[in-house]
């Protein structure tokens, strides 16, 4: 064992609810996955596609819905074989298999109680198809993944999901998700024009292919004559063919695609019309090609807000006949929930409970249609009685692309917002049901009533466009009597839906475990059947997701139901939603944001000491604290803000020993010895080779501690210059703050960073100093990622004192050269700051170099000479700094041609983390280093030392800062 190998008992929850919770995972389960499922699996597949621990399993337990279900394997399939492999393991030995891939659906669709397929992790990918009016798409790829390569092309997909950020193709396609404006033309089911699937029985499907009927009818004859007996049946019933065309003239999941049979003419046909909306419970869609649509530029977006939910509701048809693309309803309590969103405006907070607002969208090819569109919207607000309740509120249409987003985000944050206000411990329940648009005031109302009169805090929200309506019930699934009130609150629900609004249970969240039960209400026993019968025709040994979309059970809505304990405060908002998931580093190795949170909550459910405890903490360690980058870009993606690298950041302080701590706090003081020490041992590196210095370095890892001693990697740079340039305090424009990790590595090229730095400046006319005693201190980074709280305090108090000295008190502006620093001490510092040294912060204006450089200088340069094409590593620093604009805005007069990959994300380099654990840093960055390796470039820029060096060490080239390039396009 190392020498300062962390006690993993530092992790065990310190306070717990009283009692075991009845949802948690039993004993029996705490070594994993059984035998032999397990060693059969595993000789099947190979041993690394075959999660078993009992961590991996509980990881996987939770989607964004109410239900838990434990799967007794995880199996992470690589291609189609694999596929096959395990339909056909499942049909022999008489399992059930489930797909699950981002795991973002809310009815409980992605999970299963006993092989469970991840989907997403090698299913991504993007093929444009001439001009962009077709893509091939990968089931694993997020909408928002995909619309990023479209939009190039001017174009975007029909379906726009909330969840684009998270979702994926091949769940919105499985589950028929539409969105804000796809409605019931936009959708997957209407611009789908080819898929390819795998059958139960591993039979592989091409819709596209000429010969797919005959090579169906030659593989499955049984099949195919299952299909056109159904279809005969349902055409000669005028009735019940009338029935389904009417159901679907509204939005409608709610079952089987029963219009397939009506649609399409061949068995082939029908099963790519069925398989659209089935969950799984057909096959496996394995690639997608759809028909995209133009993505019109022009947009026009008004917030108007109004008395109340039916007062909004009555305006909804007139929108509609303006021709507004999208019209969405939003109530009070979500509204004021939303403040907790970035940007959302804070006086939402103040909003009346009956307030309600709509956002309506225009979208217009040309200014011609865009003005036409204003002049109809300006007409229909004249005849409104609208109310501005908070001074925020303007009831105007806007072209502002920040104002518009800010609306946007507030709307797509309904269910995570709304969640994450809930009560501390419970449950939420996301319903979606739709009524003729005409009928949306009355179904506001009678829904409004029945949430009150079953003691819901009544939140609802929707695409009011097309008369669907979203809302949230948030109960304690670990009273009896709480479960209770909601089951009764659904009876009367779905009766109320059906019998007097004719409307659809679910609209585009799909039937799932909490509708299933309610299907026959909806469509009928005849039509109810034919889904059974067609169900029975496909996968006649039950094989797939069994008790997804059907389920006979009366009370299946009530079983898997899980409960919330209440974890750190920092995680306790989380409703599981996975939005977090496509932004994190680790991601693909060993946990998620989500995963973290999930793994927490069911330590809290077990009894203290239990072996599923055990297990989980065992594992956490690694798969959890170590291999979390701490870059918080989850905090970005989520909408309430959850910021998991910090508390990942507090695990790590949490197992440090007081040894650790002193020795950290040491270093801090004494970092000008440190810093000095560190420079040399990377000059004397340079004499060493590279295979030396790995092997002396793995050894001490080994004897020690993997998470503290970084291994050699060959790409790491050169030392730095031991002074840095002359520059003089008096006529300066602004304090020049070389970052330490700029004072001991050195730069490519004929000049170092603060060279190119304090020249460009200089040849702008805007100078810059460079104090003479910056040796010695940090932004605190170090410490802070490592959880050192004490280090942290040390130097975050230092650097802060000794810059309100430089700047004079502030009256310059503190200029920084790596992103990840100047985000430290803008931000990251105060917490640690004593309270005359956080007046001292208030005081300071710090400015990252990349602003500093695109506002300053840039328009006082002349552009000498440009390369030919330039990609660029945005980096998670400069996310949360909002600086990705100005690097664009740099490259671009560097460089003739600018791409940034569309996987470009964190690197996970994170300082020294990605010597720490270089495998995170390579996962991390496969999918951005395929893009960038996939074509030459003459240049590769960033603009912070490390992540450079993650960079070339995940693709073999040569990245630097954005700032060298910028001084040698504009040296004379």
């Amino acid at each position: 064992m190392p020498f300062l190998e962390p006690k993993p008992e530092a992790l065990r929850p310190a306070t717990r609810p009283q009692g075991p919770a009845h949802d948690r995972v039993p004993d029996r389960q705490a070594s994993g996955t059984p035998e032999p499922l397990r060693s059969e699996l595993c000789a099947l597949l190979g041993a690394d596609k075959v999660l078993t621990k009992i961590s991996d399993l509980v990881k996987y337990a939770s989607d964004a819905s109410p239900y838990r279900f434990v799967p007794q394997v995880v199996v992470v399939a690589e291609d189609l074989d694999d596929i096959s492999a395990i339909l056909s393991y499942a049909h022999g030995k008489s399992r059930e298999v489930v797909f699950r891939a981002a795991g973002t659906s809310l009815n409980g669709q992605a999970q299963g109680e006993d092989i469970l397929v991840d989907v997403r992790r090698h299913w991504a990918g993007v093929e444009v198809i001439g001009d962009g009016a077709q893509a091939r798409i990968g089931p694993g790829t997020t909408v928002l993944r995909a619309n990023a390569t479209l939009a190039r092309h001017g174009r975007v997909l029909g379906p726009d999901p909330a969840s684009a950020i998270a979702c994926t193709v091949g769940g919105v396609v499985a589950n028929n998700a539409s969105g804000m404006t796809a409605g019931t033309t936009r959708n997957s089911y209407r611009t789908v024009a080819s898929l390819t699937f795998v059958l139960p029985t591993g039979t592989v499907v091409d819709t596209a292919d000429p010969d797919a009927d005959a090579q169906l009818a030659h593989a499955e004859p049984a099949l195919c004559a299952g299909l056109l007996s159904i279809k005969r049946e349902i055409e000669a019933d005028q009735e019940l063919t009338a029935r389904i065309r009417a159901k679907y003239e509204i939005k409608n999941t709610n079952g089987y695609r029963l219009d397939a049979f009506l649609d399409g003419t061949t068995p082939v046909e029908i099963l790519r019309g069925l398989m659209v909306g089935s969950e799984g419970t057909f096959g496996f869609i394995s690639e997608v090609v759809f028909d995209t649509l133009p993505l019109d530029r022009r947009v026009t977006t008004g917030l108007l807000f109004f008395p109340s939910l039916p007062a909004a509701a009555a305006a909804v048809p007139l929108f509609n006949a303006a021709g507004a693309l999208a019209v969405e309803l939003m109530d009070g309590n979500t509204l004021r929930a939303s403040t907790s969103v970035a940007g959302v405006p804070a006086d939402w907070a103040r909003l009346p409970k009956s307030t309600a607002a709509l956002l309506v969208e225009f979208r217009a090819p040309d200014e011609t249609r865009q003005e036409a569109y204003e002049a109809a919207a300006a007409e229909v607000v004249e005849g409104l009685d609208l109310v501005a309740p908070v001074a925020s509120v303007t009831n105007a249409f806007t072209r502002d692309p920040k104002t518009i987003g800010g609306y946007w985000k507030a709307r797509k944050a309904f269910v995570t917002a709304v969640g994450g206000s809930r009560p501390s411990g419970t449950t939420l329940i996301t319903e979606d049901f739709a009524v003729p648009p005409s009928r949306l005031a009355d179904a506001c109302a009678a829904l409004l009533e029945l949430q009150t009169r079953h003691g819901f805090d009544a939140a609802v929200a929707g695409h009011a466009a097309h008369g669907n309506l979203h809302f949230l019930l948030a109960f304690d699934a670990g009273l009896p009597a709480d479960v209770e009130r909601y089951a009764a609150f659904m009876d009367e629900f779905c009766a109320l839906t059906v019998e007097r609004f004719d409307g659809s249970l679910k609209a585009e969240h799909a039937t799932g475990r909490n509708i299933a039960p309610f299907l026959e209400l909806e469509w009928g026993p005849k039509a109810t059947e034919l889904m059974w019968r067609t169900k029975q025709v496909i996968d006649p040994d039950g094989v797939l997701a069994p008790r997804v979309v059907l389920d006979r059970d009366p009370k299946a809505h009530l079983r898997g139901l899980k409960t919330i304990p209440k974890v750190e405060l920092i995680a306790d908002p989380c409703i599981e939603c996975g939005f977090c998931e496509p932004t994190c580093p680790s991601e693909d190795l060993t946990t998620t944001p989500r995963q973290r949170i999930v793994l927490r909550r069911e330590m809290m459910r077990q009894a203290a000491g239990s072996p599923v405890e055990d297990g989980l903490i065992e594992a956490y360690g690694y798969d959890a604290v170590d291999t979390c980058a701490g870059d918080s870009t989850c905090k970005l993606a989520c909408p309430v803000g959850i910021d998991t690298g910090a508390l990942m950041k507090d695990f790590r302080h949490a197992r440090h020993s007081p040894r650790e701590e002193k020795a950290a706090a040491l270093a801090a003081r004494n970092f000008k010895a440190v810093e000095t020490a560190a420079r040399l041992a990377v000059a004397a590196a340079d004499r060493i080779s590279d295979r030396l210095l790995t092997s002396v370095t793995r050894a001490a890892r080994r004897a020690v501690r993997p998470d503290l001693v970084p291994e050699w990697l060959p790409d790491i740079p050169g030392a730095a210059a031991r002074t840095l340039p002359r520059t003089t305090r008096v006529g300066a424009s602004a304090v020049y703050y070389p970052a330490c990790v700029n004072r001991i590595f050195g730069s490519p090229g004929d000049r170092s960073l603060p060279e190119a730095v304090v020249a460009l400046s200089t040849r702008a006319g805007r100078p810059v100093w460079i104090p003479d005693d910056v040796t010695g201190t940090c932004c605190a980074t170090i410490w802070h990622s490592k959880g050192y709280d004490e280090g942290n305090a040390v130097m975050a108090n230092r650097i802060v004192e000794a810059a309100w000295g430089w700047t004079a008190g502030g009256r310059l502006p503190l200029v920084v050269d790596a992103s990840s620093c100047t985000l430290g001490i803008a931000h990251e510092v105060v917490p640690y700051l004593t309270e005359d040294n956080r007046q001292l912060h208030r005081e300071l204006t710090v400015v990252d170099s990349l602003v500093w450089a695109a506002d300053e200088l840039l328009p006082q340069l002349t552009v000498h000479r440009t390369v030919g094409s330039a990609v660029l590593h945005p980096t998670c620093s400069m996310s949360h700094l909002g600086d990705e604009a100005q690097l664009r805005t740099l490259a671009e007069v560097c460089a003739d041609e600018v791409v940034v990959p569309d996987d470009a994300g964190c690197c996970a380099f994170a300082g020294d983390r990605g010597m720490l654990h270089k495998e995170l840093t390579e996962s991390a960055t496969r999918k951005e280093a395929a893009e960038v390796t996939a074509r030459p470039f003459d240049a590769h820029l960033s603009a912070n030392r490390m992540c450079e060096v993650g960079m070339d060490h995940a693709t073999g080239r040569a990245y630097y800062s954005v700032l060298l390039e910028l001084e040698r396009a504009t040296r004379p």
